[in-house]
C-alpha cells in the first residue's frame, strides 16, 4: 500500500520521476517538472494525467502542430505514433502510464 502526495513532490531536476508502480510491462511514474520536454514518439500508448499546473502539449496530427491546454484534471492520451511535446507554465506535476523503458 502507498500514499503519494502529488503536490508535495518536487524532483531535482525538470522531468524527474518517483516511480509508483511497474505492472506487466507498464510503469507508473510521477514527473515534476518547470521546463518544455522534447518531441517524441512514444515506443507504445501513453496517458499523460496532469494533477498539478498547467502544461501546454503540443502535438502534431496529420503534419499540423495542434496545442491543448491541460489543467490539473486533465488527461491527454497519445497513441501509437502520436508526436508530441509537453510545455509546462511554471511548476507542474503529472502522472504518466505508458510502456516501460518508453521515452
Amino acid at each position: 500500500m502507498k500514499v503519494i502526495r502529488s503536490r508535495s513532490f518536487v524532483a531535482g531536476k525538470p522531468w524527474g520521476a518517483l516511480d509508483i508502480a511497474s505492472m506487466n510491462g507498464v510503469s507508473v511514474r510521477l514527473h515534476w517538472t518547470d521546463a518544455p520536454y522534447k518531441w517524441h514518439v512514444n515506443d507504445g500508448e501513453e496517458v499523460f494525467a496532469v494533477l498539478d499546473g498547467v502544461v501546454e502539449m503540443h502535438y502534431r496530427e496529420n503534419g499540423e502542430e495542434k496545442i491543448a491546454e491541460l489543467e490539473a484534471g486533465d488527461i491527454f492520451f497519445a497513441g501509437i505514433g502520436c508526436e508530441h511535446v509537453a510545455h509546462p507554465r511554471g511548476a507542474a506535476r503529472i502522472l504518466v502510464i505508458e510502456t516501460e523503458g518508453s521515452i
